[in-house]
């Protein structure tokens, strides 16, 4: 929102519920009005929360239960900027969140000016490997949700979210391919994620004989922390280095017990969750991010860790397979997850072993991510959808072409 409030004369429309965040964090030339639907999204939030078991479950639960909310959010915004939009007072509507494509967007159909919706990201199958561990991830419930899905998709205004906008912002192939196929002219390939270069930079790194990598994540059964800290304890030459695990949650006590049985007491840290400051910090006195993560949509880690001049070693599904490639990081193909392990051990040895690769890779993954993943690149890229869409620009769009 700020970094677009730079290019852009930007109105922000969002629930009352983001004042004290957004005020805390600053809207920057932003202007906001706050729209209060509490009386609606207030329940609903709440019956998710019972039903999913916690606030870090069940999102696919909570976002059908949310698609009444989204309703009432933007028919009050339709009834408070209607008038404006019918003077031109505004070039574009750009719906910027959620993230998913259960969100219904009813001005999409009908509005005065351009509609623009995303970057969306969603709709990322677990992969063929992960079936135990998407069992302990995803409730029973979760998974009963999921076979509706088809039907829910019929639900008003959610084809029409995406078949009458003029343009869609999504993440990554997986969000492209499971929009309809009337949409597809009208997508830009947009991730979602990005970085404030103010808490993720790379200053100048010592060369050391003693490397530390970080493995970022809530530990949970989805990220995989175990995998990492099974390749240490399998490696005479990581044993020498140093492992930071950042994160906490119910994985901690076998990770424990994991490094208690195996003596790594002095190469494996745990040191529970950060801020994301603090996270910033250790990244610019680590050399490395392990990203065992089976599931990811985006990766947020991946590309901060990127702009912090860390080579990423990570399990090339999802988010991660396009934000790391082997000329910017090694990329893990999809395995077996008994064989993940061996074949991190594998990755991390070859880049502690050879510091000049190292810090090769290093500097690869930080101009891509200086390039395109920057708040103001970012913004900058929005700004061209929205000439696209207002036919001050002839070309669609391409989120991978450098500025010139």
């Amino acid at each position: 929102m700020r970094a677009i409030a730079e290019v852009a004369d930007v109105v922000v429309a969002t629930q009352i519920r983001n004042r004290q965040a957004i005020e805390r964090a600053g809207k920057g030339q932003a202007r906001v009005v706050y729209l209060d639907t509490e009386r609606v999204a207030r329940p609903l939030w709440r019956l998710g929360l019972a039903l999913r078991g916690g606030p870090q479950m069940g999102w696919l639960i909570q976002n059908l239960l949310e698609y009444l909310s989204y309703l009432a959010f933007e028919m009050q915004a339709a009834r408070r900027f209607g008038a404006a939009l019918r003077r031109g007072d505004f070039d574009v509507v750009h719906r910027l969140t959620p993230m998913n494509t259960l969100a219904p967007s009813p001005m999409a159909r009908g509005c005065s000016v351009p509609f623009v919706v995303g970057p969306l990201n969603d709709n990322l199958p677990w992969p063929p490997q992960s079936t135990q561990v998407a069992q302990r991830e995803v409730s029973r419930l979760e998974r009963l949700v999921a076979r509706g899905l088809p039907v829910a998709r019929r639900l008003p205004y959610l084809r029409a979210t995406f078949t009458e906008a003029e343009a869609i912002l999504a993440g990554f192939e997986h969000t492209i391919a499971s929009l309809p196929a009337a949409a597809q002219p009208n997508i830009v390939n947009y991730p979602d994620i990005g970085f404030n270069s103010a808490v993720f930079n790379a200053p100048p790194r010592p060369p050391r004989e003693r490397m530390t990598v970080l493995c970022v994540g809530r530990l949970v059964p989805l990220k995989q922390p175990e995998v990492v800290v099974r390749a240490v304890a399998a490696s005479e030459v990581l044993r020498r280095h140093r492992l930071v695990v950042v994160g906490d949650g119910p994985e901690r006590p076998a990770l424990e017990r994991l490094i208690a049985d195996h003596g790594l007491a002095g190469c494996v840290e745990l040191v529970g969750q950060k801020s994301q400051a603090e996270v910033g910090q250790m990244m610019r006195e680590a050399d490395i991010l392990a990203f065992p993560s089976l599931h990811e949509l985006g990766a947020n880690a991946v590309v901060e860790a990127m702009a912090s001049g860390l080579v990423c070693v990570v399990f090339a599904y999802g988010g991660p397979a396009t934000l790391i490639t082997p000329e910017r990081g090694i990329p893990i193909p999809p395995t077996s997850l008994p064989h993940l392990a061996d074949a991190f051990k594998q990755a991390l040895e070859s880049l502690v072993m050879d510091p000049a690769r190292t810090r090769r890779l290093a500097q690869a993954a930080y101009q891509h991510a200086m390039t395109y993943y920057t708040w103001e690149a970012k913004a900058r890229k929005a700004v061209e959808v929205y000439r696209w869409v207002l036919g001050q620009q002839a070309h669609k769009p391409d989120f991978w072409a450098e500025a010139t």
